[in-house]
């Protein structure tokens, strides 16, 4: 959430930055409603002092023995209108923070203003696109003979859009799984295994609530209103919601496996289809609290870390940093680590690696402290590192052999108890 201080201080510059990700984005409603605020709160508070005020004249009175009845129904009527104040007040606080928390993080100022992802500027290319000497398959048409999965068995028992692994389909997503988490464990980063469903004020604090409440799976019944996480930063982000963290112990980075849950699927059509959008998947996630000062670091540790993991895959991936309009909601910058997946002739995001700056802290009011300093908001990152489904993909198409068999790669086979190939 952004400082509302910020705002009154410039508001037609942040309005400006706002736009290069929204441009329907006014800030003149909050503006307005920020200042109705400030003026009834001025007001209550001049209620109540006047209300002390009496109040204190009332008992001198009352020792001197002296009538105080035209006092006391003064009080009674200024503690009426101040009550009345403080109810109008709870609603307007509540519609003010509701507009303020649909204002998207700010873009840093170096990144390109866009709103069409085409204009994303690719600042990496590692390996090279396969070159085929056969006419390949996609993950589909592979799995027809593989095995790996099963959508039909997957659909029947929970409608479109959820995936069931099989056999070495199951064996080799665990395999990825163990793959990255021993990487990012390996970097530094502590792992944690959180909980799938979180309340709603931890939704809240990683930024996806109120905007993007349709996209959210919840369980909502007389007993809890939790929702499924679609993606472990959600969790991660509220492990120290309203904690002040010593200086010292910063920065702090965490990983985690976790199914992920988004209600959206996205578009019917043939590059939609199988593995390549889902309400579910497998995600290893990255984060880290950082103080502000050393988050761009830890934004470089981060996309090292996910790189290095398609690095030992052996897959070609490009890393592109996006413009202002295809940034998520929280981010102030975002890279995309892009794979190649050759049954869809075109790049697809495995990984996304965002600096949020204090967005979120704010939201989750995390905050760290330099020894007796006052507090101060810690910066959160976050990235995918990876998420398995469309690397699953892209292992799978880019390892095909002519005969339809898959060459697994080297540092996965350990998890495999040494098995260098899937045969049809």
């Amino acid at each position: 959430m952004l400082d509302i201080k910020l705002i009154r201080s410039n508001p037609s510059e942040i309005e400006r930055k706002l736009q290069t990700k929204d441009p329907s984005i006014s800030l003149e409603p909050l503006l307005k409603l920020d200042q109705l605020l400030r003026e009834k709160k001025t007001k209550a508070e001049e209620l109540k002092a006047h209300r002390n005020e009496f109040s204190k004249k009332i008992g001198e009175l009352k020792r001197q023995g002296q009538e105080v009845k035209e006092l006391m129904d003064k009080v009674s009527s200024i503690s009426e209108e101040a009550h009345k104040l403080d109810q109008e007040l709870a609603i307007l606080e509540k519609e003010f923070m509701d507009q303020l928390s649909r204002l998207p993080n700010l873009p840093m100022d170096d990144i390109k203003i866009s709103e069409d992802p085409k204009d994303n500027v690719v600042i990496k290319e590692w390996g090279q696109k396969r070159a085929f000497s056969f006419p390949f398959k996609n993950h589909l048409e592979l799995n027809e003979k593989l095995g790996l999965f099963d959508f039909q068995r997957s659909a029947k028992i929970s409608g479109a859009g959820w995936p069931a692994y099989k056999n070495l389909g199951a064996r080799l997503e665990w395999a990825l799984i163990n793959y990255m988490i021993e990487t990012h464990v390996k970097n530094g980063f502590t792992l944690w295994m959180p909980p799938l469903l979180v309340k709603e004020e931890t939704v809240f604090g990683s930024g996806q609530l109120p905007k993007f409440e349709n996209q959210q799976f919840k369980l909502h019944d007389e007993d809890f209103k939790l929702y499924l996480i679609p993606t472990a930063e959600v969790a991660l982000n509220g492990l120290h919601a309203d904690e002040i963290i010593p200086s010292e112990e910063l920065p702090l980075r965490y990983t985690a496996y976790t199914p992920c849950f988004r209600r959206e699927a996205g578009a019917a059509g043939k590059q939609e289809r199988g593995l390549i959008r889902m309400h579910q998947f497998n995600k290893v996630e990255m984060f880290c609290f950082t103080k502000p000062e050393d988050s761009n670091a830890c934004f470089d540790e981060m996309l090292a870390s996910a790189e290095k993991i398609l690095q030992g895959l052996g897959i070609h991936y490009r890393n592109t940093l996006l413009v202002t309009g295809d940034m998520s909601f929280a981010a102030a910058r975002t890279v995309d680590v892009e794979v190649f997946l050759p049954g869809q002739d075109r790049y697809y995001e495995v990984s996304s690696v965002s600096n949020c700056t204090d967005y979120q802290a704010r939201r989750s009011q995390t905050r760290f402290r330099k020894g007796n300093e006052k507090p101060e908001l810690v910066h959160t990152l976050n990235g995918s590192g990876l998420a398995t489904s469309r690397l699953m993909v892209a292992l799978l198409e880019n390892n095909q052999n002519e005969d339809g068999s898959i060459t697994i790669p080297e540092v996965l086979r350990k998890y495999l108890g040494g098995l260098e190939k899937i045969e049809p």
